[in-house]
């Protein structure tokens, strides 16, 4: 697959609106290893580590929400600069054309989800955290995190769809319905709120200060997703994971950059004055 580049529509439509889908973004062969990844997912415990990732459910109602899994195997790692997605994330939240730009993987996550999970709403532009802010100035984007969710089943109607506020990301006021500065509530039926429905394949980009949530999956089976979340060079894990050297040692150089873009600290020389 060629690397897809962002367009003038692209730049329009991400401004305007917070996210974008790409369509077919994954190709049929991988998607078949990557469910064929999750069907071979252990029975984790929350908390419990398999290797170097983790189980880690945001909340009961999340359901199976695997952290770090760039480290559950070879298709996730070709997840982490995907040609259908990299230049759309260097150009939104790589720090474009300065000193630092590159961009760094903050989490990665996959996440299934069965009948009455849900994921409660939250970001948002008001009093939204810098991590995530959304920003575009002297031609530039300089945005905190660019989310990747990519849909490894169909998502439709009752399958739990992520919700989404369209221009909340620069909202100056807080959601009157929606709780603590638009934190906790289910998304179903909050006022503002649009479903975004994927194919199998397909991929949700979208800055992580628009207001958003997973809704209510009615529907029997799971919904599988993978969460892949970017942010500037500079930037550390959420939740402090460390990326293991076996994975470092065999990834290829422009990938390995993606999660290891800081060099080693230097520390203090002996005797130095």
């Amino acid at each position: 697959m060629d690397p897809q580049k962002p367009t003038p529509l692209d730049d329009f439509l991400f401004d305007l609106r917070g996210y974008l889908i790409l369509k077919n973004a994954v190709e049929p062969e991988l998607l078949d290893q990557l469910n064929h990844a999750f069907d071979n997912f252990p029975d984790l415990a929350p908390g419990q580590w398999w290797g170097n990732a983790q189980r880690r459910d945001y909340t009961e109602e999340t359901g199976f929400e695997l952290h770090n899994c760039v480290e559950a195997g070879e298709p996730f790692e070709r997840l982490i600069d995907h040609p259908s997605w990299i230049n759309h994330v260097l150009h939104f939240a790589g720090e474009e054309d300065c000193y630092v730009q590159g961009v760094f993987i903050d989490e990665c996550i996959a996440s299934i989800r069965t009948s009455g999970g849900h994921h409660p709403v939250h970001s948002g532009g008001y009093r939204g955290a810098m991590r995530g802010a959304y920003g575009y100035k002297n031609g530039v984007f300089r945005c905190g995190q660019v989310n990747i969710i990519l849909a490894l089943t169909d998502i439709g109607e009752g399958d739990g769809a992520t919700m989404v506020i369209p221009g909340s990301h620069k909202s100056n006021f807080p959601h009157p319905l929606s709780g603590d500065y638009g934190r906790g509530e289910r998304m179903d039926t909050l006022d503002g709120a649009v479903p975004v429905y994927l194919d199998k394949g397909d991929a949700l980009l979208f800055v992580d200060g628009m207001m958003h949530g997973g809704s209510s999956r009615t529907n029997e089976g799971e919904r599988r997703i993978l969460i892949y979340r970017y942010g500037p060079s500079w930037a550390r894990t959420r939740f402090n994971y460390e990326y293991s050297r076996e994975l470092l040692d065999r990834l290829p150089s422009e990938r390995r950059k993606i999660l290891e873009p800081v060099p080693p600290a230097r520390p203090p020389r002996s005797g130095a004055r």
